[in-house]
């Protein structure tokens, strides 16, 4: 079920709806905000529009990197078990 959350980001409170706990959804406000900050902070301006927009493209390279070192996983752990699975035979 799906409970209204409020969140701040950027000094800018914004109601989101989620079926998250209220824990985790903190979880992911605090994430952003320190992500938010830590661009930022290396950052000479204070254009929130450049600091949202590098923030989005900094946690989608992220994203992207878990997504595919799960999939290189999953394939050894398949491999893996084909192996276990042809040792098993001799």
């Amino acid at each position: 079920m799906k409970t209204n959350h409020l969140v701040t980001v950027l000094g800018r409170e914004i109601s989101v709806r989620s079926s998250a706990s209220a824990e985790k959804v903190h979880g992911v406000e605090l994430f952003v905000n320190g992500k938010l900050q830590e661009i930022g902070s290396a950052l000479r301006s204070g254009d929130a529009q450049l600091v949202l927009c590098l923030a989005l493209l900094n946690i989608s390279e992220e994203l992207l990197e878990l997504r595919s070192g799960r999939e290189k996983d999953s394939e050894t752990a398949s491999r893996l078990s084909g192996l276990i699975a042809s040792l098993d035979t001799v």
